[in-house]
């Protein structure tokens, strides 16, 4: 919000409302920083390979399987796709949040958050919950579900199954990556409490 303050000609003008400034916390550390940006880029792989498969690019899928998606792509499978890719990035982006001074103070282009302090527990608990999902959907895929899926005759096979597998690994980290991001924005961020 802005005041209406009069100068010294007896003009009004509008002055900008002091943004609050950020909460004394510590900075994030190197390794913290360093893991916020990988969970980041653990997204990236699949998400370009999600959006060639959803223009129509052969990733390898054979049979039923590339019929069923065929008649989609391009079209509503493309939409399906991008929206997926970039739902996910979103999410992975939140992570830089956790390091970042915009995860103590909302940035003020926010509608309706816009610089109000955050309070810590609303960034910690999604983040703790959404990295415990993405741990054990990344233990699941790397104990069986990944082989099995690989295993079916219309999955790609091959150079393709090995392009998908190196798109979709990094994947298995990003539920690690943030957990560790997190408790250290919990160590952070709670202590300033005592």
């Amino acid at each position: 919000m802005s005041k209406l303050v009069i100068n010294a000609r007896g003009t009004a003008h509008r002055a900008a409302a002091a943004t609050p400034a950020a909460p004394a916390v510590p900075p994030a550390p190197r390794w913290a920083r360093l893991a916020a940006k990988a969970a980041l880029l653990t997204t990236v792989p699949s998400g370009l390979w999600r959006i060639a498969f959803g223009f129509g690019v052969p990733v390898g899928f054979t049979g039923a399987t590339y019929a069923a998606y065929a008649e989609h792509q391009p079209g509503w499978g493309t939409v399906y796709c991008v929206v997926l890719s970039a739902l996910a990035e979103s999410l992975a982006f939140l992570t830089l949040g956790l390091v970042r001074p915009w995860g103590l103070v909302a940035p003020r282009w926010i509608p309706l958050l816009g610089g109000r302090r955050i309070r810590p527990l609303a960034a910690i608990v999604p983040a703790l919950l959404g990295s415990v999902i993405l741990t054990y959907l990344g233990t699941a895929a790397l104990l069986g579900g990944w082989a099995h899926n690989l295993a079916e005759p219309d999955s790609p096979h091959g150079l393709a199954a090995a392009v998908m597998t190196l798109a979709y690994l990094p994947l298995v980290a990003w539920g690690p990556l943030l957990g560790a991001v997190t408790l250290d924005y919990a160590r952070r961020t709670l202590r300033r409490r005592r």
